[in-house]
């Protein structure tokens, strides 16, 4: 561990929170002396001590330790970018346009790598006129099932949640051009291509 690094981050995130040290100090019960001793470098946080200070950072303790926050290039949210992650542990969905560091139940998460379409994930869009019907026939059992279906288009992401026990189907609006991913509890994310 860089203490100089982690210091420095320490600091940075302090200011941003608009907090002095002491206010730092008070709300971990601790010295605000130890609070300059460490944006100064001259040691590091206790293990014992990272959890609450982080919350109070408001960032993960990874990149405390690592002393280096890594921000990335803005690059306008990019919908062809999309990317999807599911928690195995609680059926979480979350979504990002870009690479990101995400985690979920104390495990991180990779993002789901798109399969497409085989005999056992078929997905079927009928057209009702102003939206379309969407249905996968797929087992809906508590231990096997579609978790999410979503709609990318252009400037939009539409999620629905599915649920054990119930039906694979929902409506989306009607658009010009999009695609739709169905993730499987097993075998993971289907795409197809709506024209």
């Amino acid at each position: 561990m860089d203490c100089k690094k982690i210091g420095s981050l320490i600091s940075t995130l302090r200011k941003e929170e608009g907090m002095t040290q002491k206010e730092i100090a008070d709300k971990m019960n601790i010295s605000d002396k130890t609070i300059s001793k460490w944006e100064r470098g001259l040691g590091c946080p206790d293990i014992a001590l990272l959890n609450e200070l982080s919350d109070i950072l408001g960032v993960n303790i990874e990149k405390i330790l690592h002393g280096d926050l890594e921000e990335k290039n803005n690059d306008g949210g990019n919908m062809k970018k999309i990317k999807f992650y599911a928690c195995k542990s609680c059926g979480n969905v979350i979504t990002s346009t870009s690479e990101v560091d995400i985690s979920c139940c104390g495990r991180r998460l990779d993002h789901l790598v798109e399969m497409p379409e085989d005999e056992s994930h078929t997905i079927i869009v009928d057209d009702t006129g102003n939206e379309y019907y969407v249905k996968i026939n797929h087992p809906m059992t508590k231990s096997h099932y579609i978790s999410f279906v979503t709609f990318v288009g252009y400037d939009k992401a539409l999620i629905t949640k599915l649920y054990p026990e119930q039906n694979a189907e929902l409506y989306i609006p009607k658009v010009q051009r999009g695609k739709i991913f169905a993730y499987c509890s097993e075998h993971g994310l289907v795409k197809k291509d709506l024209r």
